[in-house]
């Protein structure tokens, strides 16, 4: 099986791992400062909290955000249930808004209307997570036009597009946003295994993340109540969480972060590639905004059902079966039974609905062969044909 997303693990990682193994740190050692200085140099940021998910990383920035009961928190349907979950986490609410037929982002257009909207039945969002699908960033720049204009946070999630640029400037340097999060699940262009991170401009959101990361508890005289009782003593001043990056982790991230620009580099040859060899086929190929340089975590496709006398589901289960580990990233997250349940509707967000209907996501990872490439190529071109 040809997998749609596979890390990279190379000698210089696994040395870094047994290296902390070895050590006296497993856990709150150097080496998770060392990441998040070396991840926030490459983003052009000042500040960044590593955490042990892009999903606790998300948590994090909604409540340095001061996201809470009452609120509401705007997000794309298409993409992976925490972008939304995570105002649920906080108490808020939240809603949706529809995608760009293009980009497969949140559009700029259904947005303001949206916006519009809002402002004159009294109930604007407190914060909108702008998912950059497929390590596409989306249209930020008028995004963060509209939070000034409306009064929102913005946070970018970013989990597909480390290693991407936004007119010319890294993804994560908080230009156009509050806090971006970066995921490093295996199938993500860096991996520390399990793992995520957040990153912002404000000193102030930084020390509220750093804050709610390890329970809520400080040695930071300045934010203690009282004059110290001795070197053992902290304070709990926030009900916060275990949401640790491990030394284990961090070791990892900071060795696959030297490969970073090599890896997005790949993928753009493997896209290159993939738009030459399939442009003759009955599919739409992905299409990149002018403003962006994707991270191409994800390389879509959508199927022209009017053209090929098969369904989509018997397309992906030959894929599957001919050993091509096709994916469909994502279902919509309104249609999901516990987003149903708060009242949204299947057809809410037609475009978002279109796109499910047609799209698969075929395999795209940085040490993957143009043979194994051609392979795929040859597959799905039998079975569309």
């Amino acid at each position: 099986m040809i997998p749609y997303g596979k890390q990279d693990i190379n000698q210089e990682d696994i040395d870094a791992v047994v290296d902390v193994l070895t050590s006296d740190f497993l856990t709150q050692g150097p080496r998770v400062p060392e990441f998040e200085a070396a991840l926030a140099n490459y983003c052009n940021v000042k500040h960044c909290v590593a955490a042990n998910s892009a999903t606790s990383a998300l948590h994090l920035a909604c409540l340095a955000l001061g996201l809470k009961q009452g609120d509401w928190l705007w997000t794309s349907p298409v993409t992976f249930v925490a972008s939304a979950n995570c105002a649920r986490y906080c108490g808020a609410e939240v809603d949706f808004v529809d995608i760009d037929a293009d980009t497969y982002n949140i559009s700029v257009v259904e947005l303001e209307k949206k916006l519009i909207n809002a402002e004159k039945a009294g109930h604007l969002p407190s914060v909108l997570v702008a998912v950059h699908l497929t390590g596409q960033p989306c249209q930020m720049e008028d995004i963060y036009a509209l939070s000034r204009r409306f009064g929102f946070k913005v946070i970018e999630d970013a989990s597909h597009a480390i290693g991407g640029r936004y007119k010319g400037k890294p993804v994560g340097n908080c230009q156009y946003s509050d806090i971006t999060v970066f995921s490093f699940h295996p199938v993500k262009i860096i991996t520390t295994a399990e793992g995520g991170a957040a990153v912002t401009k404000s000193e102030q959101l930084h020390k509220k993340m750093l804050l709610l990361r390890s329970h809520g508890i400080t040695r930071d005289d300045a934010l203690m109540t009282h004059e110290s009782d001795g070197p053992w003593y902290y304070q709990q001043i926030d009900p916060g969480f275990n949401y640790r990056m491990t030394e284990l982790q961090a070791a990892l991230g900071v060795s696959q972060l030297k490969r970073i620009d090599r890896f997005v580099k790949r993928r753009h040859e493997l896209a290159d590639r993939y738009n030459k060899l399939l442009s003759s086929l009955p599919i739409i190929l992905p299409w990149q905004h002018p403003d962006s340089y994707s991270g191409l975590h994800l390389y879509v496709i959508r199927l022209r059902l009017d053209e090929i006398s098969k369904s989509h589901k018997k397309v992906f289960n030959e894929l599957r079966a001919a050993g091509i580990g096709v994916n469909l990233h994502y279902i919509p997250v309104h249609t999901q039974p516990y987003y149903k349940s708060l009242g949204f509707e299947y057809n809410d967000f037609p475009a978002s609905i279109e796109y499910y209907r047609t799209a698969i996501s075929l395999p795209m990872f940085h040490a993957m062969t143009d043979e194994q490439q051609d392979r795929v190529v040859q597959v799905l071109r039998d079975i569309v044909s």
